[in-house]
């Protein structure tokens, strides 16, 4: 029913301004990663597009320089599914930017055939929760330093099929795209909700979203009844633009300033799972995340 009674909702708008912020995007190429850093461009920022392909990178920072007329936009590399690039990307950030006031984890991939990253985690946890949980803490003191600032998590109304198997993280003894894409964006939600208790008092707040159900790229490894589930909702489906609202509802409206770890939909707070609101699983996924990467974050 909330679905229903947000389609009705008025759409959300707001003239806010960002000039003199400095935004991070990932999957800024296409979909609503785009639309987003478009949006936020017109709004002034500095937007930084966190891209894998460069060459898709680049002709899409044409696009947002056009559109937005803005010419303070940057598209630089970001591999999510390798450590060693998620760390040089953070390094140039942190040597190369002043302030950091909006970080966007808004990158991901989609019940894709079983592969691994170039650190041995099943690909959907390895992008989707793992890369953008490692990015998040090499930013942080950067993020702190700018406050107020705002750190937001792109998940999927999926993560209400979710479930962590702590024992299996990676899929490796049974994989189900399905199910470790609806694991990996449960461990959004879980991740966000333990990040905004651990920033209280900072002036850095965290936010989860559904997108809403986007025509993107992500569709690409459906199967065949998924495509055609997907053709006969699609005039229900969301164009990129309409996607993106709510990412950049959770980045610039005001209200949000006194909220933290909030999951939001339809640029309004939304009920997640009873499994995305365990805070005894968020930390022992807190943990895990913590030991696969090697980072200690207290």
């Amino acid at each position: 029913m909330q679905s229903m009674r947000n389609f009705f909702r008025p759409s959300w708008s707001s003239p806010q301004r960002l000039d003199g912020k400095t935004v991070v995007i990932t999957g800024a190429n296409t979909g609503i990663g785009k639309e987003a850093a478009i949006d936020l461009a017109k709004r002034g920022a500095r937007v930084i597009m966190a891209c894998r392909d460069m060459e898709r990178g680049q002709a899409a920072l044409k696009e947002v320089v056009e559109s937005s007329a803005n010419e303070n936009v940057a598209c630089m590399k970001l591999d999510l599914s390798d450590t060693k690039s998620i760390r040089e990307f953070a390094d140039n950030i942190n040597k190369g930017e002043e302030k950091l006031n909006i970080l966007l984890n808004n990158a991901g991939v989609m019940v894709c055939p079983y592969g691994k990253t170039a650190d041995g985690f099943e690909m959907q946890i390895g992008v989707n929760h793992m890369g953008h949980f490692l990015l998040t803490y090499l930013l942080l003191d950067l993020i702190k330093k700018s406050a107020p600032a705002r750190i937001i998590n792109v998940s999927s109304v999926a993560h209400r099929f979710g479930s962590i198997n702590l024992e299996d993280i990676n899929s490796e003894k049974s994989y189900d795209k399905n199910g470790a894409y609806a694991q990996s964006k449960l461990a959004n939600v879980l991740f966000t909700r333990s990040l905004a208790k651990r920033l209280e008092g900072t002036g850095v707040t965290a936010y989860s979203l559904h997108p809403g159900v986007v025509q993107t790229d992500l569709c690409r490894h459906l199967n065949g009844p998924q495509k055609f589930v997907m053709k006969v909702i699609s005039p229900f489906t969301k164009s990129s633009t309409q996607g993106a609202q709510t990412s950049i509802y959770c980045a610039v409206e005001p209200s949000l300033d006194k909220e933290s770890g909030g999951y939001y939909s339809d640029c309004a707070p939304a009920k997640c799972s009873a499994k995305a609101q365990d805070d005894d699983m968020a930390q022992r996924l807190w943990e895990l995340s913590c030991g696969m990467l090697s980072i200690t974050w207290e």
